[in-house]
C-alpha cells in the first residue's frame, strides 16, 4: 500500500475528542509535519464517499460515533479495527403525550410504539437504536416486547444529506439534523403512536417542546447494559489496512485525541462549545443531556465493560436480523495502538 498522503475522519454527531482535535487544529498540527492532509468525508460531495460513514469504505478512514453502522459493517466484511471507547451517559427516554394516559412504563402494555424506518438504507442504525431504546424500556417495566405494538413510521429522507463541502464539517448540520425525529413527533401528536423513543440533546429538547410525560427514563437507569444502545458507548473504528501498513500514523491520531481531551479536560468551557457546535445544540440541552462534566469524560479507552456493551448490541442486531453473519468480536478489537499513544501523550500538543 502507497505511504497515505491523505487521512480522513467523520464523526458522529456527539461529544467526542474527535470534534475538539478537530476544531483545535490538533489533527493538522500532528500530521502536517508528514506532509499527510487530514479531512473530513464532508470535503467530498461524492455520495459514495460521504455513505463511508456507515459502511466504512473510504481508505485511510477514522471513524469515531455510534456503535450499530461498525458492527453492521464488519458484519459484511469491512476490514476496520476497534481502537477506542469511550462511554458518555445520554439523555434517553420513552416518550407520550401528558392527555395520553400513560404515566409510567406499566402503562404501555397494549400501547402503539413508533419506530421510524428508512426502506431505501443500506443500515437503518435509528430504527434499530428505538428498537434497543424500547427492549430496555420495556424490561425496566417488567414487559416484554410482546405487550406492546411496534408501528412502523416509513422516512424517505436519506441519512447521508447532501449539501456543500467543508474541510472540518460534519456531515449532520442544520435542517437534515432538525428533521432527525420529526416523523415519530407528528405521529405522536396527530395520535398515530402513543408513545416514541428520543435521545441526546435533541430529544431532551423534543420532549420540553412537547411538554411529553418521561415515562420511562432510560438514561437513569442504573444497569449500564440498559443504558447502552447505538451512543453508549460510542467506538473509534480505523481502515484496517492502514493500520497494518502504517500503524504509526493511528498511533499519532489517537495521541492528538488524547491531547483535545486533556484540553477538553482544562477548558471546560471552551470544550463545551466546541461540543455544543458539534452535536447541533446549546450548551444549556448539551448539560440536560449529558451531565456538566461532559468534556472531562472525552479521553479515548478500551475498557472491557464498553466491550461487553458492544457485544450485547451486536447480539440484539443479529436477533434482529440485521446483521448479514456473525463475526469475531476480539479479533476486531486492537489493544495495542491505544496503549502506544498513550505513552506519548502530549507530544503532539498546541498551545
Amino acid at each position: 500500500m502507497p505511504a497515505a498522503r491523505t487521512l480522513w475522519y467523520t464523526r458522529c454527531p456527539l461529544p467526542t475528542a474527535s470534534g475538539v482535535a478537530i476544531e483545535r487544529g490538533l489533527l493538522d498540527a500532528a500530521f502536517a509535519p508528514l506532509g499527510i492532509a487530514v479531512q473530513s468525508l464532508n470535503a467530498s460531495l461524492d455520495h459514495q464517499v460521504r455513505e463511508a460513514h456507515f459502511d466504512h469504505g473510504q481508505p485511510g478512514l477514522f471513524r469515531q460515533g455510534g456503535m450499530i453502522p461498525p458492527i453492521w459493517s464488519r458484519a459484511r466484511g469491512a476490514d476496520t479495527l476497534v481502537i477506542a471507547t469511550g462511554w458518555i451517559d445520554e439523555y434517553q427516554a420513552v416518550i407520550a403525550l401528558p392527555d395520553s394516559g400513560i404515566r409510567d412504563g406499566g402503562d404501555l402494555r397494549g400501547r402503539r410504539l413508533g419506530v421510524p424506518c428508512r426502506p431505501g438504507e443500506q443500515i437503518d442504525y435509528w430504527r434499530a437504536m428505538c428498537l434497543r431504546g424500547y427492549h430496555s424500556a420495556l424490561q425496566l417495566a417488567g414487559l416484554a416486547p410482546t405487550d406492546v405494538e411496534f408501528v412502523a413510521l416509513p422516512i424517505h429522507e436519506g441519512q447521508i444529506p447532501t449539501g456543500g463541502a467543508s474541510q472540518r464539517g460534519s456531515l449532520w448540520h442544520g435542517a437534515p439534523r432538525a428533521r432527525r425525529q420529526s416523523r415519530e413527533a407528528l405521529a405522536l401528536a396527530r395520535g398515530e403512536v402513543d408513545a416514541i423513543y428520543t435521545a441526546s440533546p435533541a430529544g431532551a429538547q423534543l420532549t420540553a417542546f412537547l411538554g411529553a410525560q418521561v415515562v420511562v427514563d432510560i438514561g437513569a437507569a442504573p444497569s449500564p447494559a440498559l443504558r447502552s444502545n447505538n451512543q453508549v458507548p460510542t467506538i473509534l473504528t480505523v481502515d484496517g489496512r492502514l493500520a497494518r501498513t502504517q500503524p504509526d500514523l493511528v498511533v499519532r491520531y489517537l495521541a492528538a485525541l488524547f491531547d483535545a481531551a486533556d484540553w477538553a479536560r482544562a477548558q471546560p468551557s471552551g470544550a463545551a462549545a466546541i461540543l455544543s457546535e458539534d452535536v447541533g445544540t446549546t450548551k444549556e440541552w448539551l448539560v440536560a443531556a449529558h451531565g456538566d462534566d461532559v468534556a472531562a469524560r472525552l479521553a479515548p479507552v478500551l475498557d472491557p465493560t464498553h466491550i461487553q456493551a458492544v457485544a450485547a448490541q451486536k447480539d440484539f442486531l443479529l436477533g434482529l436480523g440485521l446483521l448479514e453473519k456473525d463475526f469475531d468480536l476480539q479479533a476486531w478489537i486492537a489493544p495495542e495502538f491505544i496503549e502506544a499513544a498513550a505513552a506519548t501523550r502530549g507530544s503532539h500538543a498546541t498551545a
